[in-house]
């Protein structure tokens, strides 16, 4: 490509909008032109206006730029959205009737019937909704989302063995990163020492997002995933990095050898496509007894691999095992990129 994508960032003043403007500061593709952030951040230098949190130092010239109003005027097309729900519902279709392409992290629209809920991964022909939404038929705009920081770490495991083998039951507990809940976040003496058994409308997001995401496209709609899910969320005193402990049932019976090789071997459209953003290994199994640990494994494959482990028989369903995922890089902002990778290989951003 000659020339990059201007891109815009909603909430760019936010976590997930800070890791945003950190995976986008070498991208081969697009490049940061627009920021918008809350009335308070408004016509502000950005630099000025962010309370930076991440390792990494703010890009010279993105630090330089000043925050716009979260308005489609003089907006890009391609908008990143990092948004809290309740401003999402009204903002992103806003964005989206003025024509504009919304690539989402907030969970507002994630369950309306003509969006589309995409992993790569996983179910990438179901952007095909797109072309049934009002906005794309009135000026061109779309809105697409990424899901829950909890659901795809679990969805990127389950996906290889709901394809060979069928699930007939999953259940998930969750161990949920502090920097899950943004900035300022968990109060310290919530926290430390301790767990927290509630995490707001987060088991709700799991159950609902994961039998979408499993699910087939029909037509204008997708009929969920046939089986049935519980999960239980928990957040603790982790950076960076959501583990779940995960049972399940299969449809058909299956050996440990075939699921690992499964999850081993697992290779999908965004690895075809040498999108920037996807990883080698989408999921990566690892052997030792004791692993994954956030500590030493979060950032595999540049935070975009899903890491699983400990698998062995359960003595309720048929098989239990652990995953670990980046919940800001895979669970966010990285999984809203290789969203846009995925598009426009797909030819829906011009």
């Amino acid at each position: 490509m000659n020339a990059k994508i201007p891109i815009g960032i909603l909430g760019a003043t936010g976590v997930v909008g800070q890791r945003f403007i950190q995976m986008l500061e070498q991208h081969p593709w697009f490049e940061v032109a627009w920021l918008a952030a809350s009335d308070r951040s408004e016509g502000k230098v950005y630099a000025e206006a962010a309370r930076w949190r991440l390792k990494t130092p703010i890009p010279a010239a993105v630090g330089k730029m000043k925050v716009s109003p979260a308005t489609p005027d003089g907006a890009p097309k391609v908008i990143f959205a990092a948004l809290d729900s309740g401003i999402a519902a009204e903002l992103e279709p806003r964005f989206a009737d003025a024509g504009c392409y919304v690539v989402s992290n907030s969970s507002a629209l994630r369950m309306k019937e003509d969006v589309p809920l995409v992993i790569p991964e996983v179910n990438s022909g179901h952007i095909k909704l797109i072309d049934v939404q009002g906005w794309r038929k009135k000026s061109g705009g779309f809105v697409v989302t990424n899901p829950n920081c909890s659901a795809i770490g679990l969805v990127l495991a389950l996906a290889p063995i709901h394809q060979r083998f069928g699930l007939d039951t999953v259940m998930a507990v969750t161990m949920q990163a502090v920097s899950g809940a943004g900035y300022p976040g968990v109060a310290s003496l919530d926290i430390l020492g301790n767990v927290i058994p509630f995490i707001k409308n987060e088991e709700e997001k799991m159950e609902e997002e994961t039998k979408k995401l499993l699910g087939q496209l029909n037509g204008s709609k997708v009929i969920d995933g046939a089986f049935a899910m519980s999960a239980q969320c928990n957040r603790v005193a982790v950076e960076d990095g959501h583990t779940e402990s995960v049972s399940i049932r299969l449809k058909s019976k299956a050996k440990p050898e075939d699921i690992i090789v499964a999850w081993n071997g697992y290779r999908a459209e965004p690895q075809e496509l040498r999108l920037p953003s996807a990883p080698e290994k989408p999921i990566v199994y690892l052997e030792a007894s004791d692993r994954p640990q956030p500590r030493f494994d979060v950032d595999t494959g540049a935070g975009m691999t899903a890491v699983v482990g400990r698998l062995r028989p359960c003595s309720v369903l048929d098989w239990k095992f652990t995953v670990l995922s980046h919940n800001t890089i895979r669970g966010a902002a990285g999984a809203a990129v290789l969203n846009a990778e995925l598009l426009k290989a797909k030819g829906y951003l011009g």
